[in-house]
């Protein structure tokens, strides 16, 4: 018998929690939201932070704000992202229902 989470169309809230750990699961990326929890932050101030290459930081950035988990404005020349709090809660709650059923 499958458990009540694994039914009709949790399973593809199922899925989404996968892809939200594995995304977050990258200690880059985590390391971007962990930052981005203490305020909004541009670019410079980030890679800095990671000591990373800024190429491979606008990649971490990308996969985080294409899976809504970030969020960004542009101001003249800069790009300053902070989180989606709200996606964020939306994944933690899905994943908390998960983990106590």
């Amino acid at each position: 018998m499958k458990p009540d989470c694994c039914k009709n169309k949790s399973g593809e809230k199922i899925r989404q929690v996968v892809e939200f750990l594995k995304i977050v699961s990258e200690k880059n990326r985590l390391k971007i939201l962990c930052l981005l929890e203490k305020g909004e932050k541009c670019v410079c101030e980030i890679w800095q932070y990671l000591k990373l290459p800024q190429n491979l930081v606008s990649h971490h950035l990308k996969t985080l704000k294409n899976f809504n988990l970030i969020l960004s404005r542009k101001e003249g020349v800069k790009i300053f992202y902070k989180i989606n709090k709200k996606v964020v809660k939306k994944y933690l709650k899905l994943l908390n229902k998960y983990l106590k059923d």
